[in-house]
């Protein structure tokens, strides 16, 4: 299998773990099904479940004055920053408001998936990310 390959293999398996998220309840520093997810869970759950694994996040509220500690826990969890424009697989990082974040893992150029506060629970979204992109990472290829 070539490497291109087996890195699109990784996309699509990552976006698979996240569907089965879809319908999970919303909640704050959740990290597991039975409990909830917020969108940093709801990351950490599709990576594990495809293999992946990653430390402990920083301590984080739901509006946050610096954003540096998550990014740098993306790197320390061994996710590459990858340049625009996103495809399948990538975990997107946008600023939805003031000092407020949200996270998401695309499902392609035309949608996402992602815990949603307001709808309280794990959502798929058609259409395109609704805000400015911070940052997109990509897991690496083994």
């Amino acid at each position: 299998m070539s490497t291109q390959t087996q890195t699109q293999a990784q996309a699509q398996a990552l976006v698979e773990a996240a569907r089965t998220y879809i319908g999970t309840p919303f909640r704050l520093h959740g990290r597991d099904r039975q409990h909830g997810l917020d969108c940093l869970g709801l990351i950490l759950a599709a990576l594990r479940d495809t293999g992946h694994r990653c430390p402990s996040p920083p301590p984080y509220a739901l509006r946050n004055s610096r954003i540096d500690p998550l990014l740098a826990f993306a790197a320390n969890s061994g996710l590459i920053q990858g340049p625009p424009p996103f495809r399948t697989g990538d975990i997107l990082l946008g600023k939805v408001g003031p000092a407020q974040w949200h996270a998401a893992i695309a499902m392609g150029p035309t949608g996402f998936i992602h815990a949603h506060a307001g709808l309280r629970r794990v959502v798929q979204t058609p259409g395109a990310f609704p805000w400015p992109l911070l940052g997109l990472w990509r897991c690496p290829s083994n």
